[in-house]
């Protein structure tokens, strides 16, 4: 009873005729709902459909029910007026025992229109701010206006009905009236006579309320094509946020892939649009304009529905397979005969500009280009997958300048022909991939990548393909950094402050500027166009090693906080001056790419302190021996910064040391040993020794009757 609740306190400020149309009094009258609400409300009326003919004795059994309890409430009831009134409503709803799936529809379809009211009830207390939606609860209030439009549009199909039997209603007067004029005529009756009078008021009464309904009925087409404007529009909006959300991803931002809302959206959106043409012929007179509106929304509609669900890769190595999914939302309607074969071709940042003049495949030859359109009943979704296909060669465009092969944007364009159940012409619908860079070799791979983040992270929405900024401020560019990294690393540990600053005097190669960088402007060469002062790679080359080692190697030191990361040598010192001797920091290599050493406080001979950094780690080392096992073996390394006991902090991290050989070998151990330094501060930091370089085997002694296994030591030695 918990909608009729509310549903009676709306009432109150309903029009008479609102009322009178949601409970029919020759129908279902308001008396009915009000009487058996909490019956009502418990029975699954949304199952009836008038062409499921064998629902018919359900119907009839609430049917019958329904004239019980009338009858049964009227005679306990002490109230007079109440009584006469259930039991005349009772007789009345005998008509229906005919017709039982009609009582039951109707029903239903009353309880939907309450449904819908007490939604836009909800809505205007609180007035929907009409933005960009940016969320799937957003997307739901939108699916409410939907709902409201659906309630207009019946509304508009019982004005046609009402109109239909005043019509009948009115040619059965004149009717009448002509056959009394007949008589009149003939034998000279005073045509002014009562009965002759009252039929021609009737008449037009009749004629009257025809015309002003037709009015109505026009006006309501007009508000509702306005009302499908207008949630199209919100819809069209959303699919492109969402695509919009799907090419963040790729720098690591939130983005939830979930299409049935808007699956459902835009099949509410089809259906409504149908409906509507279909009570614009029905007025039997053209609405020119109307109709040109509805057919340029079904255009709209049918086009934008085609959505790239899978992305291809945005690094593509030619002669390499991938896999892309291309869904349709409007699956459910396609016309069935005809399969539906979409086909993929590769097309240039000129041709993405200008898609509806796209030529055949002259940029690029793709293999197994093509997909049937295929519908998957459990999910309810229809898609064409592209499992195999493949690049086999490119036909890249005269670069300018310096720019560089792995610096041109491509893109995938999907194209196929489409007819919908309703429609009588099909349409060409296309949707194009987001930007991809082609590829040849596997050491373009990092550059190409760098194009497809500044691409990702700096185009606006609704951009000319495929135009980005040469510039960005720092702070656009530190939260694209920390975005990526954290997704690759899969943490939810963020770059900290001390990390950003040291990011940004590396870019700009400002190690002494101590302010704040966040509105200079970072370009794409320093990006990655420039190498680093004194280093042979780019920026990007030395961040994205740095993020691949992280992801590979120290994903759980990173986010429990044990490396401290990006860090200048200016700030090491100044943190690390004051600690005592043995107190060590992780941090990123600032030399080579994909690095992390270890920099230790340590005595200086005439008793005073320096700061010593240990050769980075790079991933061959990490392979051999895990980071905590090379914590362990230096004895140098007493204190995690600022004054954690390594062993309370790394202990998890050791391994234990193996068995001995079940073959009586003496067991071989990799150790990583550091070379002691006794030069000033200018000398050459400490590195370790052997094991190339880092690690030195331990050899036991061995027994007089025992030989050395050299087999087993080279083995692993080379592992």
């Amino acid at each position: 009873m918990a909608q009729w609740k509310h549903m009676s306190q709306m009432i109150q400020c309903l029009p008479h005729d609102t009322i009178n149309d949601l409970y029919p009094p020759n129908g279902f009258p308001i008396e009915v709902r009000h009487f058996l609400a909490d019956w009502i409300e418990i029975q699954r009326w949304d199952d009836f459909l008038l062409e499921k003919v064998e629902q018919e004795s359900q119907a009839q059994t609430l049917l019958d029910q329904t004239i019980s309890m009338l009858q049964s409430i009227a005679l306990q009831n002490d109230n007079v007026v109440d009584k006469m009134k259930l039991t005349k409503i009772s007789g009345n709803m005998t008509k229906f025992q005919q017709q039982p799936l009609h009582f039951a529809v109707m029903v239903r379809d009353i309880l939907a229109k309450e449904r819908v009211l007490l939604s836009m009830s909800t809505q205007m207390q609180s007035p929907p701010q009409f933005q960009q939606p940016q969320n799937r609860e957003s997307s739901f209030n939108n699916m409410q206006d939907v709902d409201y439009l659906v309630l207009k549009v019946l509304e508009v199909q019982e004005i046609r009905k009402s109109m239909h039997q005043l019509q009948e209603e009115l040619n059965w007067e004149r009717q009448n009236y002509e056959g009394l004029q007949g008589p009149i005529q003939q034998n000279g009756m005073d045509p002014t006579q009562s009965e002759v009078l009252k039929l021609q008021t009737h008449i037009q009464q009749l004629e009257y309320n025809v015309k002003a309904m037709a009015t109505k009925r026009f006006q309501l087409l007009n508000e509702c094509v306005d009302c499908l404007d207008q949630c199209q529009t919100r819809l069209i909006s959303r699919l492109k946020a969402w695509r919009w959300d799907q090419h963040k991803a790729t720098i690591g931002q939130p983005f939830d892939d979930n299409l049935d809302l808007l699956q459902t959206w835009c099949e509410q959106l089809l259906g409504v649009n149908g409906k509507l043409r279909q009570e614009l012929m029905l007025i039997g007179e053209p609405i020119p304009e109307l109709k040109e509106r509805l057919g340029t929304l079904l255009q709209v509609l049918i086009q934008s529905s085609l959505v790239v669900d899978k992305q291809p890769p945005q690094v593509i190595k030619t002669q390499s397979k991938f896999s892309t999914t291309v869904r349709y939302l409007l699956g459910e309607k396609v016309a069935p005969g005809k399969p539906v074969v979409l086909k993929a071709q590769i097309i240039n940042e000129l041709q993405a500009r200008n898609q509806s003049n796209v030529p055949g495949d002259n940029v690029g030859e793709l293999i197994n280009n093509t997909a049937v359109l295929e519908h998957n009943t459990s999910s309810k979704s229809t898609c064409a997958t592209f499992r195999n296909m493949s690049i086999k060669k490119i036909k890249r465009a005269d670069r300018k300048g310096s720019e560089s092969v792995t610096e041109e944007k491509f893109a995938l364009l999907f194209s196929t022909e489409i007819t919908i159940t309703g429609c009588d012409t099909p349409y060409r619908i296309q949707m194009i991939s987001l930007p991809v860079v082609v590829i040849v070799h596997g050491s373009q791979d990092n550059n190409a990548l760098a194009t497809i983040i500044w691409d990702c992270a700096f185009s606006e929405p609704d951009r000319v393909p495929f135009v980005v900024p040469e510039r960005v401020p720092w702070k656009m560019m530190y939260t694209t950094l920390n975005s990526k990294f954290t997704d690759e690393v899969r943490t939810k540990h963020n770059l900290d402050q001390y990390n950003q600053h040291f990011l940004a005097q590396k870019i700009f190669d400002k190690p002494d500027f101590a302010d704040d960088f966040s509105n200079i402007l970072v370009s794409w060469a320093q990006f990655n166009k420039e190498v680093l002062p004194g280093r042979p790679f780019t920026f990007w080359q030395w961040f994205e090693g740095v993020m691949e080692l992280t992801k590979k190697y120290l994903s759980t030191y990173w986010s429990e906080g044990l490396i401290f990361g990006f860090i200048g040598k200016q700030h090491l010192h100044l943190i690390l001056k004051d600690r005592p001797n043995g107190t060590f920091l992780l941090r990123f290599s600032d030399s080579e790419i994909g690095g992390i050493t270890i920099a230790y406080v340590s005595a200086t001979e005439n008793g005073g302190q320096k700061i010593q950094n240990i050769q980075p780690f790079t991933k061959r080392d990490l392979e051999i021996r895990c980071l905590g096992d090379r914590i362990r073996d230096i004895n140098h390394i007493t204190y995690l910064y600022p004054e954690f006991p390594k062993n309370d902090v790394f202990k998890r991290f050791y391994t234990e040391p193996q068995a001995s050989s079940s073959r009586g070998y003496i067991p071989v151990s990799l150790l990583t040993k550091v070379g002691t330094d006794t030069n000033s501060d200018t000398s050459p930091a400490p590195t370790p020794l052997a094991e190339s370089p880092h690690s030195a085997i331990d050899f036991s002694v061995c027994p007089d009757d025992m030989d050395l296994d050299i087999d087993t030591i080279l083995e692993t030695l080379h592992q």
